[in-house]
This record gives structure tokens, C-alpha cells and sequence, in this order.
């Protein structure tokens, strides 16, 4: 009996980051390039959850600490609001975006520099840890879509 509870345990173990990442998918994972390490950079992408969920953090070895930022507007002016989770629609993809919703990457420890990739960890209520290779595009790219073209 113990070998059978140990066996469904480590089987468990070994599927739960693959449950993660079917249940949550991170695409399009894009950050412009900066041309100093002493201003903040901005990362995007796009998620889509199969259940409800909450992006509740988001860590990156490139910066010290990484902020969700939602746009508020008030006639011509906007403003960046720091949120302390994202919440995510069952089946409803989330993206964040140039003039919208961002990560704003503080701290970093080098400049962003364009061609080059790095990890980037989120954390979810429910699905978990989902970590995903960020592309640096152009410092005035608008989406990976763009720069294909």
C-alpha cells in the first residue's frame, strides 16, 4: 500500500507543472529594448486560463521586481495604476499591450537589448508557476506579430 501511495505521489508531482501549463497558456511574450538599465522596461503578452484564475506576480532575473500596471484614462490624460492582481476569465484571453494593461520591469540589471531573450516566472492563484522566454524587440515595436512581418 505504500509503494502505491509514494507511486501516485510522485506521479502527481511529476504532472502538476504540466497541468500548469495546459491550464494556463502565456504566447506572445514580448518586451521592447531600453537604451539605459536606469529607466523601467515594459514586457507584454497574452494569457488565456481554461478556468478562472489570478496572475498574482511575476518575477524576472533581468529586474529587481516587476509591477502590473492597468492604464486608467480620464478625458486626454492617462495614468499607470499599479494592481495587485490580474484577473483571468475562464477561456477569455487577457492581453497586455502598448497604451494598455503592461508588466513594468523595475531594477533592471543591464539594458534590454534588441534580439536578445529572458525568463520570465508568473504566478497564478490556481495553475501555479508558469515560466516563459520573453523575445526583446525594437525600442519602438507595437507586438511580435509586427516585427514577423
Amino acid at each position: 500500500m505504500k509503494k502505491l501511495i509514494a507511486a501516485s505521489i510522485a506521479v502527481w508531482a511529476l504532472a502538476s507543472p504540466a497541468l500548469a501549463q495546459e491550464s494556463v497558456r502565456v504566447f506572445d511574450a514580448w518586451a521592447r529594448a531600453t537604451i539605459l538599465a536606469s529607466r523601467p522596461g515594459a514586457a507584454y503578452l497574452t494569457i488565456e486560463s481554461a478556468a478562472e484564475d489570478r496572475l498574482l506576480g511575476v518575477t524576472t532575473p533581468v529586474a529587481g521586481h516587476v509591477m502590473i500596471h492597468a492604464v486608467e484614462k480620464d478625458g486626454d490624460v492617462s495614468r499607470m495604476k499599479h494592481i495587485e492582481t490580474l484577473e483571468l476569465p475562464a477561456s477569455q484571453r487577457v492581453t497586455l499591450a502598448p497604451g494598455g494593461m503592461h508588466l513594468m520591469l523595475m531594477g533592471l540589471q543591464d539594458k534590454l537589448s534588441e534580439g536578445t531573450t529572458f525568463p520570465m516566472t508568473l504566478s497564478f492563484e490556481n495553475a501555479g508557476e508558469v515560466t516563459v522566454e520573453v523575445s526583446v524587440l525594437g525600442i519602438a515595436a507595437e507586438g511580435p506579430r509586427e516585427a514577423a512581418e
